[in-house]
């Protein structure tokens, strides 16, 4: 049996379940301080006899095994949180191989093994939410080098008629700054869900994230490209980011129906919990290689 997490800045999913991809139980627990969140996550876990535990984190964390800080969350705006020995705390609990990445990338992983990228062997996966993150599978293995890829503070265009300064904290007017929830909720004076029937809010949040895309696709060439978080979850989105992105790329390279191409998670909300469990086959298989 497998132990999966999928840390988030809001909870942690915790499940069990199998090579398969099949959770057998799940829960939630909230993220607060390590001290409360991680007592909770143990005692979920001693209920099983795990042979593996994949985790899929919020970031940024550190993914270099030759790094003294591997297994770390490093410096993420959540403090108490900041500089976090992750991995650490889970191998003391429970002596098996610990699989460790992002949970964008767990979730781009469960997508291309089970969900809306089966069958391919590149896809990436794009969360859209409180934060933007996106991992990517490249000829079936994730993208790493010096560290994890940071798709989500990309620098875009500014709309003409954008006068927002951005959100994000380190560099104001990058992606994230300007499209992810906390931006919309400030710019707008509400929160996402508040502005379903405004369709200015949603044409400018396609604005951006088509560009985005852009990059990406003449960076990655990626076979199928997914859209999840909650900000997806409005689907007018779909529509806009589609004529955007269009007009940008100018049939400089041919692309498949976009409609086909973007799409939403095939494993649902599942993706990053599903792909977690795959973390956790990965360094299983791994283990046993040595």
């Amino acid at each position: 049996m497998l132990g999966a997490i999928e840390a988030g800045g809001t909870k942690f999913v915790c499940a069990v379940g199998d090579v398969s991809g099949q959770i057998i139980e799940q829960v939630t627990i909230p993220t607060t301080i390590p001290e409360e969140t991680m007592t909770a996550v143990i005692d979920f876990f001693k209920q099983y006899e795990l042979e593996a535990i994949g985790i899929g984190s919020f970031g940024p964390i550190d993914v270099d095994t030759e790094s003294p800080t591997y297994g770390y969350i490093t410096s993420t705006p959540k403090t108490a949180w900041k500089n976090y020995p992750l991995v650490q705390a889970i191998k003391e609990a429970f002596p098996v191989p610990v699989g460790f990445n992002t949970d964008v990338n767990a979730a781009a992983l469960g997508e291309a093994a089970f969900g809306a990228a089966k069958g391919l062997d590149s896809c990436l996966y794009i969360t859209v939410g409180t934060g933007i993150g996106a991992g990517a599978v490249v000829q079936g293995k994730l993208v790493q080098g010096l560290s994890h890829p940071e798709m989500g503070h990309i620098l875009v265009r500014r709309h003409p008629q954008d006068s927002y300064t951005g959100k994000c904290p380190y560099h104001k007017d990058c992606l994230e700054g300007l499209a992810a929830g906390p931006a919309i909720e400030e710019r707008w004076g509400e929160k996402g869900f508040h502005l379903v029937n405004r369709p200015e809010v949603w044409d400018l949040e396609g604005y951006y994230i088509a560009q985005a895309l852009m990059q990406y696709i003449l960076i990655l060439s990626p076979k199928k490209i997914i859209l999840g978080g909650g900000v997806m979850k409005q689907e007018t989105i779909f529509a806009s980011i589609n004529k955007y992105l269009a007009e940008l790329v100018n049939e400089y390279v041919a692309l498949p129906e976009l409609t086909d191409y973007i799409v939403s998670p095939g494993l649902g909300d599942r993706a990053g919990i599903t792909g977690s469990l795959m973390l956790a086959s990965l360094a299983l298989q791994e283990d046993d290689q040595q």
